[in-house]
């Protein structure tokens, strides 16, 4: 297990994105492996009355509202089903992809979908009225009545689960530059790919955060799912070069006290709270860079969703040659240690619910992948199932899913 490569895989961090940009993450990762590791570069700057400091003199800590730690209380949601769920952008819920997706859950054992209510690009992707999300974001009519929407949900008995990108937001870090990372010539730090991240260290981006998904919950949605809850990729090698506000205390408990802040938040409105997560979190030590640890964050959700695509582990993970040609193998080898780094919480272990492959993985050449189909995502599920996993989510970005999947193994 090469575990230089696992940590650059687990700085991607996030789901994905709608036109395969996930993907083409993926595979810069794929090729940046073969180099020495390159952790991301970040800046921050929370608070407009702070001075930039370029990593000088640290502000204060943030102060969550989150109350000290307690036995985990009981599921804000006992009703809901067993989750076996798939992935749609705002534009296919909007758009006439809809009765597609709608028609595969009618006929299957599917029961929900997780769906983009702040995109990756940071758009809140539906017209709200809210005149503070208005203010701080910019929000985009993908979702043209979300209403109706919501509605149709209803009617077809699908299970809503809403998914906010938190940090990752490029509309809010060139709208609001001093919730961002700052270059020293002062423009909005982006990484290769363009987009650009707020700073976790800002409450106000957390708050900002939290309001959408309370407002989604007041839509209807019956589950909150954070994407993108970290830093930059590659953060630790430009964090002492950005403007930003910052405190002493390390990354990843300011990100576990975003999560615990959400949770206390949205607690008291009787909704789930999911987090997604690289898969690869599980099988190594915590990603300090980005600020994921995943006990930490999974001590305080209802669902951790751990994204455990084959296709994003390297020859030689679980003792297979091809992760992608191999998915059962290779989820088994997932889940297991996924329970034995969550077995220790005991009453605080989430539900484990996990972001399956229904994508095929060209970029990894010739010999290194198959084309995924009905046995590849029946391998994953029963690989689950093996592992006492009943609850799975499918991604793929273009929201096209196999036909004649049999999803109840």
């Amino acid at each position: 297990m090469n575990i230089t490569w696992a940590l650059l895989m687990m700085a991607l961090g996030g789901v994905g994105v709608p036109n395969q940009g996930h993907e083409a993450d993926v595979a810069a990762v794929l090729q940046g492996a073969m180099n020495p590791p390159i952790v991301a570069e970040h800046t921050t700057n929370p608070d407009p009355a702070a001075s930039p400091n370029g990593g000088g003199t640290a502000s204060p800590a943030p102060s969550p509202s989150a109350s000290p730690e307690t036995a985990r209380l009981a599921d804000p949601q006992p009703d809901a089903p067993k989750v076996k769920g798939i992935y749609v952008t705002a534009y296919s819920a909007g758009g006439a992809r809809m009765e597609t997706l709608l028609a595969l859950l009618d006929k299957t054992e599917l029961n929900s979908m997780v769906i983009d209510i702040k995109d990756d690009a940071g758009y809140i992707t539906y017209k709200t009225d809210n005149a503070e999300l208005q203010q701080m974001g910019h929000p985009q009519p993908f979702i043209g009545d979300i209403n109706k929407l919501m509605t149709r949900l209803k009617e077809h008995d699908v299970y809503p689960i809403a998914r906010i990108v938190v940090f990752k937001d490029s509309v809010l870090a060139k709208k609001n530059k001093e919730l961002s990372f700052v270059n020293k010539d002062g423009s909005v730090w982006a990484n290769k790919g363009g987009d650009s991240f707020v700073n976790p260290y800002n409450e106000n981006v957390w708050k900002y955060n939290v309001d959408i998904a309370k407002e989604a919950v007041k839509l209807g949605f019956k589950e909150i799912q954070f994407d993108y809850v970290r830093f930059p990729e590659g953060f630790e090698k430009r964090a002492d070069t950005l403007k930003y506000t910052k405190s002493d205390r390390p990354r990843v408990e300011i990100i576990a006290d975003f999560v615990k802040y959400a949770k206390a938040e949205l607690a008291p409105l009787g909704v789930r709270i999911s987090v997604d997560i690289f898969g690869y979190a599980a099988s190594v030590p915590a990603a300090e860079g980005i600020g994921q640890d995943f006990v930490k964050i999974s001590k305080n959700v209802d669902v951790i969703s751990p994204m455990v695509y084959p296709s994003h582990y390297s020859t030689g993970w679980f003792d297979v040659k091809d992760p992608d040609k191999d998915p059962y193998a290779t989820i088994k080898g997932s889940m297991v240690d996924t329970h034995k780094k969550l077995n220790p919480l005991g009453s605080y272990k989430p539900v484990i619910r996990p972001w399956i492959q229904d994508f095929t993985a060209s970029w990894l050449g010739s010999g290194h992948y198959v084309k995924y189909g009905k046995k590849q995502v029946e391998d994953q599920i029963r690989a689950l199932k093996d592992q006492n996993i009943d609850e799975f989510l499918l991604w793929n970005a273009n929201n096209r899913y196999t036909a004649d999947v049999k999803y109840d193994q």
